[in-house]
Formats: structure tokens, sequence, C-alpha cells
């Protein structure tokens, strides 16, 4: 099956590539357990989904004895890039300041957590300079 570089995630395969990313490589059984605080999900289930993984070019797997190891094919940041790019061209009409508003009205912000957005900011603005 061809792999499709612009195939998009499901919400449960972005779960799946976030143990990827956090983890690094694993087999079907240790991605089962780590899914297991969140979710239950049968072993032939979790196999699927991580040969659809495969197919679509997100993981790659390697062959160790009977079992298979995966490890992600694509880097964690720039998937994410584009998945904010996505909802900040769709839903916010590329408005920054709007994804922003959304993400302030809807959560909480802890004053750690705006700290560092705010440190953030002024990082890229100095870079831009």
């Amino acid at each position: 099956m061809a792999r499709k570089a612009e195939s998009k995630l499901t919400p449960a395969q972005l779960e799946i590539m976030n143990l990827f990313w956090e983890h690094g490589e694993l087999r079907v059984a240790q991605v089962r357990r780590l899914l297991s605080d969140r979710r239950r999900m049968a072993r032939n289930t979790v196999q699927t989904m991580l040969t659809r993984l495969v197919d679509k070019g997100w993981l790659q797997s390697r062959a160790e004895g009977n079992a298979f190891c995966f490890r992600a094919a694509r880097a964690r940041k720039s998937t994410l890039r584009g998945i904010v790019g996505q909802v900040l061209d769709t839903a916010f009409a590329g408005s920054a300041s709007g994804l922003i508003m959304a993400l302030l009205e809807d959560r909480r912000l802890s004053s750690d957590e705006a700290q560092r957005i705010r440190r953030l900011i002024d990082r890229g603005q100095e870079e831009k300079k």
C-alpha cells in the first residue's frame, strides 16, 4: 500500500503517536499497556491500528523474533505544527489571536504557564527583528 505524506491522523491515532514520541520504540503489548490507563483495547485492535499507521507512513516497523517493534517515522514537532496550522487556517481563518483567545477562554491558565507563554512570544518577536 502506498504511503501518503498528507494522510491525517484520527484522534485515536494521534493518541498512539504521542506514545511513540514519548517512549520511542514499542511493541504491541507495550502500546496496549500504555493505553490501558485511558481506554481498554483488544490486542488485535491495537495491532490493526499500528499496521494502519505503518501503511500511512506514520510508523516504521521491524521484526524482532516473533514480534514487531514500531517507532515513529515522523517528528512530533513538525506533525503538531501541521495540525495547529490546519486548525488555525480552517477554524480561525488564519487568525493566531483568535486561536489564542479561544484557548484562554476555554482553559484555566496557571501563572507559570502564562509567564512561559509571554517569554515565548517575546523570544519570537526578538528573533524576527
